[in-house]
């Protein structure tokens, strides 16, 4: 039996997937690491721990699908977007704690790159946002903030990659990317599909610091992760978890689109071969290179979903597990005015006010812990629908269906009111793993193993279609953007986002 084996990179942990020829899920095993924050909303992640815990994974999916590590023939990468890394390319050491996607610390690179006149450039360029959210910042403020990595700049020796080259070079000692993760990064030219050298320049890196961009099922090197695997296999897909997602949600035509559950949230269209240019408050970037074809996507991308239920049960303990969290949200039947804005860390798509900060309005005497678990689960629903409602505006032809993935989708509460406030259906795979499937199907193409109708074609889905009425549906949405109205008008004076 042929196995492909894929690697799904997540903020919150990596992920072990091995699949059968028939894209079958055979077995997952997860390894999570530490969330490194602090009092000033800054978060990292240890780039040594996470790779210790790729190898970690791998060795136990194995031991879980208790199969022959010969078997598995091929190798796929999908992983969190933006998160930057700082590593010396002769010692393969990091030179500081990735920063992660999340973190808006480099506010100031951003502001720089704006005073310097380069805010329409960046967007024209990039179909980016100017923002700290992305890869560019993170780097500019690593080298400007960080002895180690401004002198292995001085000496010829950085290496600035996002977490799939990061994976890469410590399993082939190959220093690659592909067009999905390059585009995120905020010095991608789409126009040129290639590194801008003068974006680069304005954020205080040089090129030569950066990853061969490579199509997006090529092959971009061998492993036999460090001896677990008898012989080397090929490494044939890296693809941001969210694009690697779109391709497993097959939304290869033009128009069709997805939103990815996770810490965060990615809805996504695909904006097919041509490059758009985005509406203010989405991103345009690559969805893909693959056989031989690249394609764009517009996309709005939401800071604080997964996130939002994991505050609640880890940080102020309002629910015992993320499980109960749509259990407990129905038990009343609304959140008596209550709303939740989780801008914990800004508010993003299609905002992108980085002074914001999360609050609940809307509480009384009469408020019970239901109520704000109800506003909490009903807050992700509200970000996708801002971000879709600006996608529709953006294309002349409105989603009428939209498929999901990540592990959010298991709440049928959630689900419900998500196709109840788009007033579209939501089909949800069966499996929920889209991102490593993602990585695994591309991989197995990559490589010739099989080709995608066949890969495809066992694919099963369930719809949830919406049970609400339109007066409903307004007044709720009506509610939910008076109180982000609030919030923005709050910090209007410090707000640096925007387009």
């Amino acid at each position: 039996m042929e196995i492909i084996l894929s690697i799904d990179q997540s903020t919150s942990a990596t992920k072990a997937l091995l699949w059968d020829i028939n894209g079958e899920l055979l077995a997952r095993s997860d390894a999570p690491h530490r969330q490194i924050t602090d009092s000033r909303g800054w978060v990292e992640h240890d780039p040594e721990e996470i790779y210790r815990n790729t190898l970690e994974s791998v060795r136990a999916v194995i031991k879980k699908a208790d199969v022959d590590p010969g078997q598995i023939k091929v190798m796929g990468i999908s992983n969190q977007r933006e998160t930057a890394v700082c590593w010396n390319l002769k010692t393969g050491k990091p030179l500081y704690n990735a920063v992660v996607w999340q973190c808006n610390r480099a506010v100031d690179v951003a502001e720089r790159v704006r005073n310097m006149g380069l805010q329409a450039a960046v967007r024209e360029k990039t179909g980016l946002q100017l923002s700290p959210y992305f890869s560019a910042a993170k780097w500019g403020w690593m080298v400007k903030h960080s002895d180690e990595v401004r002198t292995a700049k001085q000496r010829g020796e950085l290496f600035c990659g996002t977490i799939d080259s990061w994976l890469l070079h410590k399993l082939t000692g190959d220093f690659r990317t592909d067009y999905s993760n390059a585009s995120r990064t905020q010095l991608f030219n789409l126009q040129r599909s290639a590194w801008d050298e003068e974006l680069a320049e304005a954020f205080g890196i040089n090129t030569n610091c950066l990853a061969e961009v490579c199509m997006s099922d090529s092959l971009f090197g061998y492993t036999n992760l460090e001896g677990i695997l008898p012989a080397n296999i090929p490494v044939h897909c890296m693809l941001g978890d969210s694009h690697a997602a779109l391709f497993a949600n097959q939304c290869r035509k033009k128009y069709s689109a997805k939103v990815t559950y996770g810490t965060g949230s990615s809805v996504m269209m695909n904006a097919g071969t041509s490059c758009p240019f985005p509406h203010p408050g989405l991103s345009a970037s690559l969805a893909w290179g693959i056989e031989g074809q690249i394609e764009y996507v517009l996309e709005g991308n939401i800071n604080d979903t997964g996130a939002v239920i994991k505050w609640l049960v880890e940080d102020i303990g309002l629910i015992p597990d993320a499980k109960s969290a749509g259990k407990i949200a129905g038990s009343v039947n609304d959140t008596g005015g209550v709303y939740l804005i989780p801008a914990f860390s800004g508010l993003s798509a299609p905002y992108y006010n980085d002074a914001a900060r999360a609050a609940f309005l809307g509480m009384n005497r009469g408020t019970k812990r239901a109520h704000l678990v109800r506003a909490a689960e009903e807050c992700i629903a509200y970000q996708i629908k801002d971000v879709v409602e600006i996608i529709n505006l953006s294309c002349n032809k409105p989603m009428t269906v939209i498929r999901a993935d990540g592990g959010p989708t298991r709440d049928a509460f959630l689900m419900q009111f998500q196709s109840d406030i788009l007033d579209i259906p939501i089909e949800i795979n069966a499996t929920e793993e889209l991102s490593g499937m993602g990585a695994a199907y591309c991989a197995a193409v990559g490589a010739g193993l099989t080709d995608s109708n066949s890969i495809f074609s066992g694919q099963r889905r369930k719809a949830v279609t919406p049970d609400m009425s339109p007066e409903q549906r307004e007044a709720l949405y009506t509610g939910w953007k008076n109180a982000v109205d609030i919030i923005n008008k709050q910090t209007a004076g410090s707000q640096k986002g925007g387009s």
